[in-house]
């Protein structure tokens, strides 16, 4: 070891200027403007290569005597690389590129911890919207987030968040509030979108949503829709009509026609003849295509009168938006009456104006089943009104809703009693 380690601490401290062996191939160098330490080795390849081992400091002779102990330590290792057949100075490359890589990755990691769905949505707010929209929308365009988005997905790293894990949500609130989904989802769609450009996030899950929420949303529409019992429909009618809320007649008048929500807030004047007490929907309002007349009951007509009478000059709907006469109603207005009324947990919308109604007429044998069908709009009724006289299919309809609207008011008994009209000759 004495044939190696030929320098010790004293001579290290008062080393003057030029190279000095401690043997082993390890030289202290010694400059005007400081001192360091070298390995000098020759590689596998046979190239004579020099490794810095770094600075030597000789402030006392004490820290002479550290940097010896170190500058031995490293050229030890060294010497174990070329012992091995490797080559040091490409040995120390490789580590300090795995550690600056693991550095790195340890930095982006904290980044995607603190880089959440919360965070990411936040500052695009800050960065995008407030600048461009009005101070009330820009408020709403992150309280629906914030007030919507599971704490679990919100506060969660943005590029760990999966389209699964937003479907399964959206969907179940898709079945309660559309609107709401269909806003969360666009927005969630562009927080994603500017996340990828930055490299926040590597894909956007919200933008794969659109077809599978179309999807569910068909899915829904095809299946039952929670309606409320037909017998419980009357003590249902009066609190409605208690109630003095223009979504209280629009609901109201939904369940007198068995009319579905859009063709009710979507109801503009022209469409009513109240002297002959019908409603036609045009064909472009319409599921089906085809134009729809509906006949009134004394009830029905009542209404529209009623919003006649508070109609504003520039009113084109007759059930307009409380907070604009030139809106009509949101397709929400009757959806939020009935979580008012403690009723959304047992009813929609459209189940409680079209499937109580046609619950009732079935199961009370109020008309034919063809009959049924064409108050409700189902194109199987097409070919019955071909076949049969246009003006008696008229009046059993007629009948129907009529005996529908006294049996809501509570003026007849379960089992309706409808005119029967016999099949004649067109």
């Amino acid at each position: 070891m004495a044939a190696i380690h030929k320098l010790a601490a004293r001579s290290v401290f008062t080393a003057g200027i030029g190279k000095h062996a401690d043997g082993g191939n390890l030289y202290l160098i010694v400059k005007p403007t400081g001192a360091s330490w070298v390995f000098r080795y020759t590689a596998p390849s046979g190239r004579q290569r020099e490794m810095g081992l770094g600075p030597c400091l000789r402030d006392t002779q004490a820290a002479a005597g550290a940097s010896l102990t170190r500058a031995r330590k490293a050229a030890g290792k060294a010497r174990e690389v070329l012992d091995a057949g490797g080559d040091p100075l490409e040995v120390r490359r490789v580590e300090r590129e795995a550690a600056k890589a693991a550095d790195e990755a340890a930095k982006a990691e904290k980044q995607r911890d603190r880089a959440t769905l919360a965070r990411v949505a936040r500052e695009y707010h800050e960065r995008v919207i407030e600048p461009t929209k009005t101070a009330k929308h820009g408020a709403q365009w992150i309280a629906s987030l914030e007030n919507h988005v599971p704490p679990a997905i919100w506060h969660k790293p943005i590029a760990d968040v999966s389209a699964p894990e937003l479907l399964d949500w959206l969907i179940s609130l898709q079945a309660k509030v559309p609107e709401t989904a269909s806003r969360i989802r666009q927005r969630l769609e562009v927080v994603f979108d500017d996340a990828e450009f930055r490299g926040v996030s590597a894909g956007n899950p919200a933008r794969a949503l659109r077809r599978k929420l179309t999807e569910a949303s068909k899915r829904r529409e095809r299946g039952h829709f929670a309606a409320l019992d037909w017998q419980a429909v009357p003590a249902f009618m009066a609190d409605l009509r208690g109630r003095e809320a223009i979504a209280a007649r629009a609901l109201e008048f939904a369940i007198l026609t068995a009319a579905r929500t859009g063709e009710v807030i979507g109801a503009a004047w022209d469409e009513f003849d109240l002297d002959a007490a019908k409603w036609v929907v045009p064909a472009s309002r319409m599921k089906a295509g085809e134009e729809h007349e509906v006949p009134l009951s004394e009830r029905a007509v009542e209404i529209v009168r009623a919003m006649r009478a508070i109609r504003h000059p520039e009113q084109r709907h007759v059930f307009r938006s409380p907070q604009s006469h030139e809106r009509p109603l949101s397709n929400m207005g009757m959806l939020t009456l009935l979580r008012r009324m403690g009723r959304a947990d047992e009813t929609t919308v459209h189940g409680l104006a079209r499937a109580s109604f046609s619950t009732w007429a079935n199961e009370t044998g109020a008309a034919r089943p063809d009959v049924i069908e064409a108050c409700l709009a189902h194109r199987e009724a097409d070919l019955v009104r071909r076949a049969y006289s246009r003006a008696k299919f008229a009046a059993e309809r007629r009948a129907l809703l009529d005996a529908w609207a006294r049996y809501c008011a509570g003026e007849q008994p379960a089992t309706a009693e409808v005119i029967e009209f016999k099949r004649g000759s067109a």
